[in-house]
């Protein structure tokens, strides 16, 4: 059993950035893949971003490739989403997911364990 609880979301102007993080329960974090997804208002959860269990294979989406970046310290069991030159189509609640399994997917329905969210407003 895993729990989840994202932090860092906020205000930020277009071009400005947030760093999200997802911090763990559990003694075994460093078994899941661990992933970003976010869903802005009327519109479908989308994939982020996602990484692999020893941090070593990122996977992100078109969207953010280039702008995001998301580490981990398994350590510390959390998870981290760098977002820089954000831009107002980022607006969306951002949540953390884990996975039982060790392919990076960006299907949400592949994800065990999510956590409640944290909201992510960029104004123009």
């Amino acid at each position: 059993q895993v729990q989840l609880l994202e932090s860092g979301g906020g205000l930020v102007q277009a071009g400005g950035s947030l760093r999200l993080s997802c911090a763990a329960t559990g003694r075994t974090f460093s078994s899941y893949t661990m992933a970003w997804f976010r869903q802005a208002p009327g519109k479908d959860r989308e994939f982020v971003a996602a990484i692999s269990w020893g941090g070593g294979v990122t996977d992100y989406s078109d969207s953010v490739k280039g702008r995001f970046t998301i580490s981990r310290d398994n350590a510390k069991n959390t998870v981290t989403l760098q977002m820089n030159t954000l831009k107002p189509e980022d607006t969306a609640v951002y949540y953390c997911a884990a996975s039982k399994g060790s392919l990076l997917r960006r299907i949400g329905n592949s994800y065990d364990y999510w956590g409640q969210g944290t909201q992510v407003t960029v104004s123009s």
